[in-house]
């Protein structure tokens, strides 16, 4: 029902400066593999098996990364270092990788948009590389399990601390089952005293295509950016959007801080079970 999923990858990732001058944020590595694998490997895990990019200029790196390596695959074959490309290989397997470029960074609604030609006209997951999740069950393949229930936009949820909820989207809305609601209300990173609740979006989404139309009439928001959330509220209005408070633990890799929270936590919890 859903196979496409679509990644916005166009930012600069100014916090990881200077490493981030000349590789994108995408591929600074969490043990072993780089940030976006984790990320299209919950897609792929959810069945969303078409992945779209929405890359921009000095992001090369990504691409090369879902593709072949000849002269490394060379070197390597027949010796015990081929083992450590059977991850790549096996998402490369499973899905297919497709491109296309945001030559303006406008804000996540203006990212998404750019994708539509990926995309087309059917519902698609979206997976910001940024927040890394660890759950017994990926959390985009608890959404489309909604998704397939309800037929209408899911963002995912959790509770933040007041002192954080200026960073992120904010919904309010209806508990209309346990862990699910209806979406009312939705702010783009609220001052503490204006937040709506402290159930905050992160980064996973289920949207249905008429959010491209949506977006396409959405003026610049919050720092002049065209905002995904005005374009959820808008759609939440006219129709139905739903907010989930999923099961599982989030990482902020956007930060240094949760980067390393990250790390140690696949290291622990993860690699070290390998």
């Amino acid at each position: 029902m859903i196979s496409k999923c679509l990644f916005p990858v166009a930012g600069y990732g100014t916090r990881f400066l200077p490493a981030t001058k000349s590789m994108p944020k995408e591929m600074l590595p969490v043990v072993n593999k780089p940030l976006v694998q984790y990320g299209v490997e919950e897609a792929l895990e959810a069945g969303l098996t078409e992945i779209g990019f929405v890359t921009g200029r000095g992001k090369r790196a990504i691409a090369d990364h879902f593709d072949v390596s000849y002269e490394l695959e060379h070197q390597i074959a027949g010796s015990t270092k081929e083992q450590y490309l059977s991850s790549i290989r096996e998402v490369m397997a499973k899905g297919s990788f497709s491109f296309t470029r945001q030559s303006e960074m406008r804000g996540l609604g203006d990212a998404i948009l750019n994708g539509r030609r990926l995309i087309g006209d059917q519902p698609f997951g979206v997976v910001l590389s940024d927040d890394l999740c660890v759950a017994e069950e990926g959390v985009l393949a608890q959404m489309v399990k909604l998704y397939k229930q309800f037929r209408c936009s899911i963002v995912a949820v959790q509770e933040v601390p007041d002192d954080e909820i200026h960073k992120f989207g904010v919904i309010a809305g209806e508990q209309i089952k346990d862990g699910i609601f209806q979406v009312e209300q939705m702010v783009e990173k609220p001052s503490k005293e204006d937040a709506p609740s402290n159930l905050a979006i992160i980064g996973r989404y289920i949207l249905t295509p008429d959010i491209f139309d949506v977006i396409e009439s959405t003026p610049p928001g919050k720092n002049d950016e065209v905002q995904l959330t005005d374009a959820l509220l808008s759609q939440a209005r006219d129709g139905c959007v739903l907010a989930y408070k999923f099961k599982g633990r989030r990482f902020d890799c956007g930060s240094v801080a949760g980067f390393v929270n990250a790390t140690n936590y696949v290291y622990e919890n993860l690699y070290s079970q390998e």
